[in-house]
Formats: structure tokens, C-alpha cells, sequence
């Protein structure tokens, strides 16, 4: 048994993904983007949930990802595509499963080829273009032989889709490179359209792009961080808010984490609490100890800047986060004790910390605070 527990709101899914498929409309693919274990929501909790409420297309990142989503939900009418890692060895286990992967140089592409060949079906691949993220993706000196090599495949290489990935649509500071990237895409799309290739799926949006640059959807978006209930950035919060004339985020958190109280006891004053001397007890302090620490994805950086609720009040983290444990400072909540609930992400009564929070205190970003909340964590369905 792990010593906190993460619950996922089934509405809020709804809710989420509801927005994304009302942004996007009926004529666009919205894939849902799994990576990094569900952004931390846990791909055999969300992927059920998220098909339920309509999604078929998931994007994962490796062969693993890719496993566990053909594992969880095993139903024919969805889509799986790997955008990054799978070992060549792994490709005709991917062919023989009808799970799409992206080809971005010509080491993957020619093994493929070999895979399609061995299990006795086409490869079905997405070509992915560099266009200035300069991380994968083939170059122009490539496209010659590339379409070759694709033309005289017909049989065994089945190009499900063209695309790239952008590199920072989540800030305006980003706005010329992310502009140059659309143009350089568009030249691309109109190379492959002279040389008589039958344009697939054509995809290159992320979450902040298909809110930010609407013309970046083409035919599919690769939607991530917002069908969890988070803008990518505030900024792109207030654009969207700004654009729409709303007041209200339009978005629901699905996650919460929440633990229970360890033990509470009173230190007296002059006496330095946790490791080092980071926190010293001017007067007499009651605290409880906290069975999470930074092995269960709580970050060190928010030692002496960390809030948690319990019995509705905010409290702090006093002290430097443990491997396995924290303190907090209850002397304005004496009556807790021992079992209580203590809400790390969440809601409590009136009070609520937010991922959002944890970022301002520690400079984590989002993303990396959910895709560090280990696998063990159990994670629940509620309403």
C-alpha cells in the first residue's frame, strides 16, 4: 500500500474533453496525448475514462506507453501512435498490432520495411518533417530519396500522416520561430503535393497551438496537458479567455493527491525541526508528520514553501522534505489529529491548492510536477 492515494474526477474528463472537441470541431482527429504515464493521471486509469467520453486517437511516447494503452482498453476502433522511442526489434510487434509510430529518419523507415515484410502487413508510419524544433524529423536533403523510397513501398509502407512538432507555441516570445515553423511546414506540404503524394493525416498542434494558432490543426491535434484540466501557461489562459470574452476558466482539474496525517506532537521552542537547520521553533509548535516525500513525487524544492490542507485550513511545510515524509505546522489547527486527511493537490472544504500553486513556489512547471508522481500511487475514479 502506497502512503498517499491520487483520485481522477470522471466529470472533470468529461468536461475536458468536451472543450477540446467543441475548440477543434467535427471535421478534426483529437488525439489524446498519454505520455509520460498520463501525465502523471496513470494511462490504465485515464485512457478508459477518456474513451469513454469519446476519444479513439492516443499519442504515446515509446513501445511501453503504447503496451499499456493496447493493454487497458484492447478495443478495435481505437488508434494508438508512438511519436518517439521504439527499438527497431519492436517494430513488427507494433506492425502486427496496427499500432501507427512516427519515422523520422531512415534507419527506422528501412526497418519497417523489414517489418512490415516479416509480419505479413503494412507498416503503418507518420513521417515527421524537421521544422525548426531541430530535435527528430527529416530535413530537406532527405525528401528526395525519401519519396522514393516510400513510392516504391506501396504495399508495405502506409503513410498514415505528415507532421512536425513545435517548438514553444505556449509563449509569445516563441511567436517569429513558431510562425517560420508554419511556413516551413506549408512548403513542405506543397513539395510532397508537386511530387504527386497523396496527403494522409497532416498534424502539428499541441495543446497551447490549437488554442493559440488555429490554422496549426490541420486534420488531427496531439492535445495533452489542457484534457487534464490545465492551460500549458497562464498566458495562453488569459489569451483564450481574452479571445472568447470569458471570465471563467473552462477547464476542470481531474487529479487530486491526498494522504492522511502520520503523527502530530509539539515541539518546543529553540529546538530545530527536520534535517539541517532550515526551520528553528521561535515558540512552542505543534505539527503532524506527513508520510510523502520527494520518492513519492513531492518536490524538495517546496522545503520551508509547501502548503497542504487539513480540516479546511492551509497550512505549511515547515523544514526540508524528507525522502519519505514532511512536516507541517499545525499550531493554527490544533485539533487534527492522527488519520486526518491532508489534501496535497485539491479541494478541502473552501480551500484549494492548485498544480498551478506548486509551480510559483518551486519554478516546476506543470507538467513536471504531474509526470513525477510515481506509477504506485494508487490511483481512483470519482465523480
Amino acid at each position: 500500500m502506497h502512503t498517499s492515494y491520487i483520485e481522477l474526477s470522471e466529470s472533470a474528463v468529461k468536461n475536458n474533453i468536451n472543450f477540446i472537441k467543441h475548440l477543434i470541431g467535427e471535421d478534426v482527429i483529437f488525439s489524446s496525448v498519454v505520455k509520460g504515464n498520463a501525465y502523471g493521471h496513470g494511462i490504465k486509469t485515464y485512457c478508459p475514462l477518456a474513451y469513454k467520453f469519446g476519444a479513439r486517437h492516443f499519442s504515446v511516447s515509446d513501445a511501453s506507453e503504447a503496451l499499456e494503452v493496447l493493454d487497458c482498453l484492447n478495443s478495435k476502433d481505437i488508434t494508438i501512435m508512438i511519436m518517439g522511442m521504439i527499438d527497431n526489434q519492436h517494430l513488427e510487434w507494433a506492425v502486427e498490432n496496427d499500432i501507427e509510430f512516427f519515422v523520422f529518419e531512415t534507419d527506422r523507415l528501412q526497418a519497417a520495411l523489414l517489418a512490415a515484410k516479416k509480419a505479413g502487413k503494412p507498416a503503418k508510419i507518420h513521417v515527421e518533417f524537421e521544422t525548426g524544433m531541430n530535435r527528430t524529423g527529416f530535413v530537406r536533403k532527405d525528401f528526395g530519396n525519401l519519396l522514393k523510397f516510400i513510392k516504391s513501398n506501396p504495399k508495405d509502407i502506409h503513410v498514415k500522416g505528415i507532421c512536425t512538432h513545435l517548438a514553444g507555441a505556449e509563449s509569445i516570445a516563441n511567436y517569429k520561430r513558431i510562425t517560420d515553423q508554419q511556413k516551413k511546414f506549408k512548403r513542405i506540404i506543397n513539395y510532397l503535393k508537386r511530387n504527386n503524394w497523396e496527403l494522409p493525416q497532416i498534424h502539428m498542434a499541441s495543446s497551447a497551438a490549437t488554442i493559440r494558432y488555429p490554422k496549426t490543426r490541420y486534420d488531427l491535434v496531439r492535445t495533452g496537458i489542457v484534457q487534464y484540466g490545465f492551460f500549458p501557461t497562464q498566458e495562453i489562459l488569459v489569451h483564450y479567455l481574452d479571445k472568447h470574452k470569458n471570465v471563467l476558466n473552462p477547464l476542470r482539474r481531474v487529479l487530486s493527491w491526498k494522504t492522511k496525517v502520520m503523527d502530530v506532537k509539539t515541539v518546543k521552542a529553540g529546538e530545530y525541526i527536520g534535517y539541517g537547520n532550515s526551520f528553528f521553533t521561535n515558540v512552542p509548535t505543534k505539527i503532524a508528520i506527513i508520510p510523502v516525500g520527494y520518492s513519492s513525487g513531492y518536490n524538495r524544492s517546496l522545503s520551508n514553501k509547501g502548503k497542504v490542507l487539513i480540516r479546511g485550513k492551509r497550512l505549511d511545510v515547515v523544514g526540508t522534505v524528507n525522502m519519505n515524509m514532511m512536516i507541517v505546522d499545525i499550531s493554527e489547527a490544533s485539533d487534527v489529529t492522527k488519520g486526518d486527511e491532508v489534501v496535497l493537490i485539491g479541494k478541502q472544504e473552501n480551500q484549494e491548492i492548485s498544480v498551478s500553486s506548486f509551480s510559483d513556489l518551486s519554478q516546476v512547471i506543470n507538467y513536471e510536477l504531474l509526470t513525477q508522481l510515481p506509477k504506485e500511487i494508487q490511483r481512483k475514479i470519482v465523480l
